[in-house]
């Protein structure tokens, strides 16, 4: 038995939708019906990111980070190849640099998508405190 199932479809074109579990999700790899598988990574990458930087902090002794914003880029070849992920995170306490990049090594310890990706696509990440 798998622990992940869903399904993709597409009836013509380059567009399918995916069905994850209740949730549906179109994509678009001419990005005219909805986001690019690239730019679907990306935001799942950031959203698996987000809270393991939270859990991290917490386990930091930073209980409440206020709110947290994740603005991710990323660059392309020519074949449209991902080859580059970068994350800036803006964090609503003050936390000083020491301590951001001690929550960062440990976020990048539990965030299952940066595990997953191979090790030249990991986010290069900076974060920031008392950013709101």
């Amino acid at each position: 038995m798998s622990d992940i199932e869903t399904s993709t479809v597409s009836e013509e074109g380059y567009a399918s939708t995916s069905q994850a579990g209740d949730f549906e999700l179109t994509i678009d790899a001419t990005n005219e019906e909805g986001p690019t598988p690239q730019q679907v990574l990306v935001a799942d990458y950031a959203a698996c990111y987000l809270p393991a930087f939270r859990v991290g902090a917490q386990q930091r002794d930073h209980d409440d980070l206020g709110k947290v914003q994740i603005d991710a880029d990323a660059d392309m070849n020519d074949d449209d190849d991902l080859t580059a992920i970068r994350f800036d995170i803006h964090v609503e306490e003050d936390v000083d640099d020491d301590t951001l990049d001690e929550i960062v090594d440990r976020a990048n310890g539990i965030c299952h998508v940066h595990d997953a990706l191979k090790e030249s696509l990991h986010a290069d990440v900076t974060a920031h405190g008392d950013a709101f």
